[in-house]
């Protein structure tokens, strides 16, 4: 199954796999953190980093978040720890995270076809729009995919890899498993487990796979370095293990605009949407799938044996649905659910999709960029060169209108004195606290606001539109306007 590029193209991809990895890593911190999930996990991240409390996640100072394992949060702590506490501190781990995914699709590819395929596959998979986005967020999700794709790379290479790599594979899928339990909990035993037991009952190698893989002890391993945190956290917020298990795992699924969630807002959505949010994550290389399909129409017979035999072939398949299939019937999706799948889709589709010389034994020039390659380069850098655009067109609305970096930076430079504080009416976002180290204030209601108004010292209030009607006239009378950021109006009120 291996294929060999030419000497223009090792080139030309090597390039451009370095070019968008670079693009990645300077955009880092062009961009405020956006509210509302990449400021909270950072703000959770800072707060970890000046409070010292490694334990257990805090969403407000001395509320503890509950809604995932604190792996990422370590992870962005640590960077900020050494950069700084800025978006590149808060960032960082996810590119990480998704470089240390690209080395096992590479080693995946390079054993399936050589190290051309390899070569042509990583840059696939690097460009893919939801991999893209997702290396240069501050989330939870690229920590669990590279704890998939340890788990599913090791399991391949102890059942189908060669001896000598049998006992460092097995370490690397139960301790992949170990990663995803500490990044998101159990669903990710689930995103393992469901492609891979398919994968063994349709190829009948169940017995094959028991004999290779030190299920017991490393069960035993896993489980109990993950239970170490659970526990401690359990203990130090009793409650945490309920919500955690019975409310993230199986209300958040069953339950469409779940109410119970403590920390975002449910999404509804009709079921199946997960397949639309795939198409998108996917995409360039989706669009080029689901053309490729139409205009093939159907497969031949013999075709569909030739798939279906392939042991390979099925196991990236079933890996890349696993995650589309388990949540087709959940409402309350996000784009992100579908990230763990998305190395194995880069492996199959660049597996299927390779160039080839217009006629068979056609020998290639070492010069050539054959229309394959070409197509592919064009199509991936689409996604980069998107980013950057983005960010030369956007970046005044972003910072006022996705994030409150430019609000807070504007009171920064209005205060004349640390005794007046920035206090948010009713509703305060992460990014705020993010961006004012933790010393963004709120007021809940109208009475709260009217006695911080009222106080003799100085303050400076950040209200959205649609909350300023609402204001006592007396209140709204004493406030100077300084400016307008995107739904929110930052108003002083000098002292007396």
């Amino acid at each position: 199954m291996s294929f060999e590029l030419t000497a223009r193209e090792r080139t030309s991809l090597v390039g451009f796999l370095v070019a968008v990895v670079a693009v990645r890593l300077l955009t880092l911190g062009a961009y405020p953190l956006m509210d509302t999930t990449e400021s909270r996990y950072a703000e959770i991240a800072r707060k970890m980093l000046e409070t010292g409390n490694w334990l257990t996640p805090q969403f407000d100072y001395g509320v503890p978040f509950w809604g995932k394992p604190p792996l990422s949060t370590w992870l962005s702590a640590m960077s900020m720890a050494a950069f700084g506490v800025n978006e590149f501190g808060a960032r960082l781990p996810s590119l990480v995270l998704l470089l240390g995914c690209g080395a096992l699709v590479y080693a995946l590819a390079a054993q399936r076809g050589g190290r051309d395929q390899a070569l042509w596959t990583v840059p696939l998979f690097a460009v893919s729009a939801l991999v893209f986005v997702a290396s240069g967020a501050a989330m939870t999700d690229p920590a669990l995919m590279l704890g998939t794709t340890l788990s599913m790379a090791g399991f391949w290479f102890a059942v189908e890899g060669p001896e000598r790599h049998r006992r460092i594979a097995g370490c690397a899928f139960f301790g992949g498993l170990c990663v995803g339990l500490l990044a998101k909990g159990p669903v990710a035993a689930v995103l393992v487990l469901l492609p891979i037991g398919a994968w063994t009952l349709w190829t009948r190698s169940v017995a094959s796979a028991w004999q290779r893989l030190p299920w017991i002890s490393g069960t035993l391993a896993a489980v109990a370095i993950a239970a170490a945190w659970y526990g401690a956290a359990e203990r130090a917020t009793p409650g945490f293990l309920e919500y955690f298990f019975v409310g993230e795992h199986w209300k958040r699924f069953i339950e469409p605009g779940w109410t119970g969630d403590l920390y975002g807002a449910a999404h509804v959505h009709p079921r199946g949407w997960i397949w639309l949010l795939w198409i998108a994550a996917a995409l360039p290389w989706s669009a080029g799938a689901l053309v490729a399909a139409a205009r093939r129409g159907s497969w031949r017979r013999d075709e569909l044996r030739a798939f279906a035999a392939d042991r390979w072939r099925v196991y990236v398949a079933l890996w890349a649905v696993a995650p589309i299939v388990f949540f087709t019937p959940a409402r309350n999706v996000l784009i992100t659910y579908v990230l763990p799948g998305m190395p194995a889709f880069a492996l199959l589709f660049a597996d299927m999709w390779r160039p080839h010389s217009a006629h068979p034994g056609e020998a290639v020039e070492a010069t050539t960029l054959r229309p394959a390659v070409a197509r592919a380069l064009a199509a991936g850098a689409a996604v980069p060169v998107a980013l950057l655009a983005g960010l030369v067109v956007l970046h005044g609305r972003l910072e006022a209108e996705r994030s409150q970096k430019a609000l807070v930076h504007a009171y920064a430079a209005q205060r004349s004195s640390p005794g007046s504080p920035l206090v948010y009416f009713r509703d305060r976002p992460d990014s705020a606290q993010f961006y004012a180290l933790g010393t963004a204030q709120r007021a809940p209601d109208a009475a709260a606001l009217h006695a911080r108004v009222d106080a003799p010292a100085g303050a400076f209030f950040a209200i959205r539109d649609r909350d300023l009607a609402s204001l006592p006239p007396d209140d709204r009378a004493r406030l100077e306007e300084i400016g307008s950021y995107g739904a929110f109006r930052l108003l002083h009120k000098p002292p007396r």
